[in-house]
């Protein structure tokens, strides 16, 4: 499942007329590149959640056939949140499925974090990244088998008690549905926390540099990422 409900208010003006999710970056918008790296680790059927201007993507992916793929659509009439609009689009998940924060860039090896998945048995296993400023992320303890022991979103200078934070790229068991209730909810700040205080098994998959993660939260960080691609220092399709 692929998080694209965003309307993406901090890269106003571009998202006056178009979500996030679709903002281009070399010629392709943000959600298709992101496709087309589920699609090279065998991914063949993909939901997207929408909220904002959903039209702009459905017109524009259809039902995935262009891509060999087959996309669904989960459409929020109210914004529901990570773990709400996951919540909602339980009847497409009855195996393992990977979640991918839609407004974020990645290189993850998808086919190792899920290898780290099904070898700790766990509910979740989310790739991490180590990032010096942390404070606008959720920030993540893992002990030295790489479970996550700890979790804090957001924290304050004096809270901070890792570098690794949340990358919003997950391989989750249907286990997961049971701790989100009905409505609005966000992963990091309920669900995540309540499952690790039910000793929920969950662990961190660190991404090398490689594999990277680019954030575009901000018109800065778009024009970073830009540069990025134009200079070959982020590899896409």
């Amino acid at each position: 499942m692929i998080l694209a409900a965003g309307a993406g208010t901090r890269l106003r003006p571009i998202t006056d007329t178009i979500p996030k999710c679709m903002i281009r970056i070399a010629g392709k918008p943000l959600l298709e590149h992101n496709l087309l790296w589920l699609k090279r680790f065998g991914v063949e059927e993909v939901v997207v959640n929408l909220h904002y201007l959903p039209q702009c993507v459905t017109e524009y992916l259809g039902d995935g056939k262009a891509w060999d793929l087959h996309i669904h659509y989960s459409k929020e009439e109210s914004i529901l949140g990570t773990a709400g609009g996951l919540k909602r689009a339980t009847r497409f998940f009855n195996s393992p499925f990977f979640l991918w924060y839609g407004d974020n860039l990645s290189r993850c090896d998808l086919k190792s974090l899920y290898s780290l998945h099904e070898s700790k048995q766990a509910v979740g296993t989310m790739a991490v990244f180590n990032r010096q400023e942390v404070s606008q992320s959720g920030i993540v303890g893992l002990n030295s088998e790489q479970k996550v022991t700890r979790f804090l979103e957001k924290p304050k200078p004096d809270q901070v008690f890792s570098h690794f934070v949340n990358a919003g790229i997950f391989a989750m068991d249907p286990t997961v549905f049971g701790y989100i209730p009905d409505g609005f909810c966000d992963l990091s700040k309920d669900v995540l926390p309540r499952m690790l205080a039910d000793n929920c098994p969950i662990f961190g998959y660190p991404l090398s540099p490689p594999e990277g993660l680019w954030w575009i939260d901000r018109l800065e960080d778009l024009e970073s990422v830009e540069q990025q691609v134009a200079g070959g220092q982020i590899p896409i399709a």
